[in-house]
């Protein structure tokens, strides 16, 4: 059937990876666009809301489940238009429900932190060891070449788990997570394009993702109150998950693994490339770490020390933060596309001094700002 519909759409001259990309696209923003009002109405009558709390940057009560119309979403789409990651990685779909049950489970009842982790863990173990997902070599970085299976088994579960927590950290305001979430959607489904069709189906769940998150995002951003959606854990842990799998792939991508009838390509600096789309919720982590470090508190108890908390108390709206925020990160991401063939190491320097100098700047003003008072 499949090949009959590809030479159907072939004789008139329009290939169907295309197809299935715009159809991908449209589907996932039409399914998510329809499926959140019902979604904030349940919400509004059970009254399952995200209540104000010392670090919430809103002052209502707002629905906080729309993490499960964008699970939806790509579930179908993802199934039928880039059904073949399925076939490869078979352990994918269970992998979404799991992490869409925690995610519910923690935006109702808030989950202890625990178990959302044991839950990470059995989650990147199925893809890691299951669908053998794996980061399999450094391609110099640091002077580490390729690893043995169980150092490339741990980077990689360990990789998986601190984007899925440090995407989830910075959904502190509207737009922020679900915006930058396209951003790097669109980055790795160009990188996937340019690298020829044995990529394709990566290149449509980009395309699936960036349907499904715009779609929310028109809720996100409603200044209407009876319209306005977060998309709570569920949501951020999801589009974390995806783009770790789409990030690990990516450099996987470049590996030699003696597979007949695949194009190999090579690219050294391809981890210091993935981290520099990433680099946002990296930083992010690592920046508030350091803090609470110097100020010896401990790890684990939040405070307001995120970069869009630091924008936020210098003034500027929600959208004008995310806006600044995806724009310097944009920047560095342009940055690492140019000087992607120096070597690995430098341009991590680069793109970490870049991150890091972004995440100091609204601190620093924020300061000089209080001194002047």
């Amino acid at each position: 059937m499949n090949e009959l519909v590809k030479d159907f759409f072939e004789s008139w001259g329009i290939p169907l990876f295309y197809i299935k990309l715009v159809l991908g696209m449209l589907l996932s923003f039409v399914i998510t666009f329809i499926s959140i009002p019902t979604i904030i109405k349940i919400s509004r009558r059970k009254n399952l809301m995200d209540e104000p709390g010392v670090r919430s940057s809103h002052l209502r009560k707002i629905p906080n489940l729309g993490g499960i119309a964008i699970f939806f979403s790509l579930s179908v789409c993802a199934s039928i238009f880039a059904f073949e990651l399925f076939e490869l990685y078979k352990f994918l779909f269970a992998s979404l429900v799991i992490l869409l049950y925690v995610g519910v489970m923690d935006d109702i009842v808030v989950m202890r932190a625990y178990k959302k982790l044991l839950a990470q863990i059995a989650v990147t173990a199925l893809m890691v060891l299951g669908s053998d997902v794996r980061i399999r070599s450094f391609f110099g970085l640091l002077g580490i070449y390729e690893l043995n299976y169980f150092i490339s088994v741990i980077v990689s579960m360990f990789t998986f788990i601190i984007l899925i927590n440090a995407f989830n950290l910075i959904d502190g305001i509207d737009g922020l997570a679900g915006g930058y979430s396209v951003v790097c959607s669109l980055f790795f489904g160009i990188s996937y394009f340019r690298l020829g069709e044995f990529n394709y189906p990566l290149v449509i769940l980009s395309a699936t993702i960036i349907g499904s998150v715009v779609a929310f995002l028109y809720y996100n951003l409603s200044n209407y109150r009876t319209n306005k959606i977060f998309m709570g854990d569920t949501g951020s842990m999801i589009l974390g998950f995806l783009l770790a799998f789409t990030a690990i792939c990516f450099i996987d991508t470049f590996v030699d693994k003696h597979l007949p009838n695949v194009p190999r390509y090579y690219l050294q600096a391809a981890p210091a490339v993935t981290i520099a789309i990433l680099i946002l919720p990296i930083v992010d982590t690592l920046h508030v770490i350091i803090i609470r470090l110097i100020n010896k508190k401990s790890l684990f108890v939040a405070d307001r020390n995120h970069i869009h908390h630091c924008l936020l108390d210098l003034g500027l709206t929600h959208r004008r933060s995310s806006v600044y925020i995806i724009g310097y990160y944009l920047f560095i991401v342009a940055t690492a596309f140019c000087f992607r063939h120096i070597d690995v190491n430098i341009l991590l320097l680069i793109v970490l001094a870049l991150g890091f100098m972004g995440a100091y700047i609204p601190r620093f003003i924020l300061k000089n700002r209080k001194k002047a008072y």
